[in-house]
């Protein structure tokens, strides 16, 4: 007789342990168990976070244990289970262990393969290859694609939470916790006491009153300084949309800014086109935007969009400052050139113009497009394409968390006909999709290469654009995640052809181009995978993107956005076309009344807010990997994300503002929020 014990761990979420019958069945290499019943007692039910172990006796050695088998049937009432792990130890004292992390619902039978990475042409059993190949054809029913918008990336193929498959959609406490965000919001800020919600603010103080509970060291920080130019030059470098940027050799044709309207704010004794050799002249250009149809969803409210262009100069102090923008309208208008030097209400409104357009390019391209829209195409792929056993599922598997299901949750309640973007911002209505069809026509895999978009927009260097902190910090994060990529590719690729006959990761890059991303028209992402090399550069992407990417131009919503007068959601009126002519109850009428800034505060406080469980770059709380040297790159990622953690640590101590979105202790591992 021989003896197998087996320990079985439900898991800590709410309602993860059952009533129902458990049953397990060991496959070894030889020969199989019987079907044995995981618990015979009604006090020894696998509960919640319970760890179960039983003995399986049996006459004749099983051999290397190749797959665990589970099967559920009801008891008294049917329930869901969520089995974390399970782990064989053989009479022979061998350990075999099966990562689970997976629901088991209804009636169903769950088989786990021996949780060792391993490449599809690893498997040399038939019995091996049979069950991966039918883990993915299930996985592909479950996991269909579908266009949600024409022109947009592809979706999952579901309309709400509740259809989407029972191991994505968010668990009790994350559910409630999102629910309960906005309505926080609005309740803390002292927006739910507003009166009179569709007047215009009477003036700067007026805000001062509503939102005087907000506690928080940027906030603070603008409504103090926020009309300075230094402030608002600072914020395309370090605020929430710090992507905007690009150095300027030679100015568009479209803006018509001459010497003669500079000349006072380039502090060197130089030309301004001195200055765009040199390398000092920095453009922000919202051409993206030009003819988009401002939203018509409220008959009530007439609004406004235009395409502006904003100058700006590092000055000899490396100070980071606009010195001219225009704000273009009716095409074959004149133009206006707005300058610090006109009177400080023309100055003011050409300011709030373009952080107002800024704000919506940051929600529909930098954060939804480009990190939400992006994460969701790399995710289903990854679930339709690759075994639970590929060690790039194992890897990929954290930082996909909560994606899909908060897209879904996007698509039901924010960005639909009758969500919250279409109530306050300018861009909603049909402006959402004009604005991402022109987005999806430049979009590039490059472009999500950090190295790669910096190098695109000239703003690379350190020495030409010092306190850059979101590519300084950017950049080290993007090395710290690409040597762990690396590590853990060299461990399961042992050369370029390696990665060119696995199957399962060329049909994951395939099926990302040829199906998520189909609708993009400069269709520049790879649809082969040739070498380890780009392989690697590939895996970073996915990871970057969902943390620290997304970190970045996420979690300073509140902070940057919470001052209503420094990042208006909409615009009221139109932009000047004269200077000498705005005062402020054009300015006030020109901002969102009451009711919008409502709507923009409590989404941009919910969708700040951190998890009260947060799972943070480098924590892998669920054991995918069982390898010992996958392992030990886990814990050397650890090791390197620690030191730039120290290094923005201490680079923050000296700073009036401290940088942290991208301090690794805050970037969470997933697209979550």
């Amino acid at each position: 007789m021989f003896t197998y014990t087996v320990s079985v761990v439900t898991g800590n979420q709410v309602f993860a342990g059952t009533l129902n019958y458990i049953y397990l069945t060991l496959v070894g290499k030889e020969r199989s168990s019987d079907r044995t019943l995981l618990d015979k007692s009604w006090f020894e039910r696998l509960e919640r976070g319970k760890v179960v172990s039983i003995d399986i006796h049996v006459e004749e050695t099983l051999g290397e244990i190749l797959l665990v088998k589970l099967e559920k049937e009801k008891f008294l009432i049917n329930d869901d289970w969520y089995c974390r792990s399970i782990s064989v130890t053989a009479p022979t004292g061998d350990c075999f262990e099966f990562p689970c992390y997976r629901w088991i619902a209804d009636q169903k039978e769950l088989v786990l393969l021996e949780g060792r990475g391993r490449l599809p042409q690893d498997e040399k059993l038939s019995i091996l290859k049979e069950h991966r190949h039918q883990e993915l054809e299930n996985r592909q029913k479950q996991y269909r694609w579908k266009e949600w918008k024409p022109g947009f990336p592809m979706s999952i193929d579901a309309n709400r939470c509740s259809e989407l498959p029972l191991d994505i959609q968010f668990d009790t406490a994350k559910s409630v916790d999102f629910c309960l965000n906005f309505l926080e919001g609005i309740g803390n800020l002292g927006l739910n006491k507003l009166e009179s919600v569709f007047q215009s603010w009477k003036n700067f103080a007026d805000f001062e009153k509503v939102f005087i509970i907000i506690k928080n060291t940027v906030s603070e920080h603008l409504i103090q300084k926020w009309n300075e130019d230094i402030v608002f030059g600072y914020q395309f470098l370090n605020g929430c949309n710090p992507v905007m940027i690009k150095k300027c050799t030679k100015l568009p044709d479209k803006f018509v800014v001459t010497q003669e309207m500079v000349k006072n704010s380039l502090d060197r004794g130089t030309t301004l086109q001195e200055e765009l050799q040199a390398g000092n002249i920095y453009i922000a250009d919202y051409e993206i935007l030009e003819d988009v149809t401002p939203n018509d969803t409220d008959p009530s409210t007439q609004q406004y969009l235009a395409a502006p262009f904003c100058l700006f100069y590092k000055s000899r102090k490396n100070e980071f400052i606009p010195i001219a923008i225009q704000v273009p309208t009716t095409p074959g208008q004149k133009n206006t050139v707005f300058l610090p030097t006109d009177n400080q209400y023309d100055w003011l409104l050409a300011k709030m113009w373009v952080k107002s357009c800024d704000f919506n390019i940051h929600q529909l391209v930098t954060h939804l497009l480009r990190t939400h829209l992006i994460s969701e195409v790399f995710t289903i792929a990854m679930f339709r394409q690759l075994s639970a056993v590929h060690p790039v599922y194992k890897l990929l598997i954290p930082h996909v968390r909560f994606t899909i299901a908060i897209n879904t949750a996007a698509r039901e309640t924010l960005i639909n006909d009758t969500g919250v973007f279409n109530k306050a911002n300018s861009t909603g209505g049909i402006g959402i999709k004009q604005v991402i069809h022109r987005a999806m026509k430049t979009l590039t895999f490059k472009s999500l290469c950090f190295p790669e978009a910096m190098k695109s927009r000239d703003v690379h260097n350190q020495e030409d654009l010092p306190n850059y902190y979101y590519r300084d910090d950017g950049m080290m994060v993007w090395d710290a995640v690409k040597s762990f990529v690396s590590d853990v590719v060299k461990i399961y690729y042992s050369s370029d052809e390696t990665v060119q006959k696995d199957e399962e990761i060329q049909a994951f890059a395939q099926d990302v181009c040829s199906s998520g991303m189909k609708n993009c028209l400069r269709n520049e992402f790879p649809n082969v995978l040739r070498s380890r090399e780009q392989l690697v550069e590939y895996l970073t992407v996915v990871i970057f993107t969902a943390s620290a990417q997304h970190a970045a131009v996420n979690f300073g919503q509140f902070d940057w956005f919470a001052w209503v007068p420094n990042t208006p959601c909409t615009m009221r009126k139109p932009p000047p076309t004269e200077k000498g002519k705005v005062e402020m109850k054009y300015i006030m009428d020109s901002l969102p009344d009451r009711g919008r800034s409502s709507w923009h505060l409590g989404a941009v406080w919910s969708l700040s807010q951190l998890q009260d469980n947060e799972l943070f770059l480098g924590m892998y709380p669920d054991k995918y990997f069982t390898d010992e040297p996958a392992m030990e790159a886990i814990e050397n990622f650890r090791k390197k994300l620690v030191e730039v953690t120290k290094i923005i640590r201490k680079r923050n101590e000296t700073l009036e503002l401290p940088y942290w979105y991208l301090c690794p202790d805050r970037i969470p591992n997933s697209v979550a929020i």
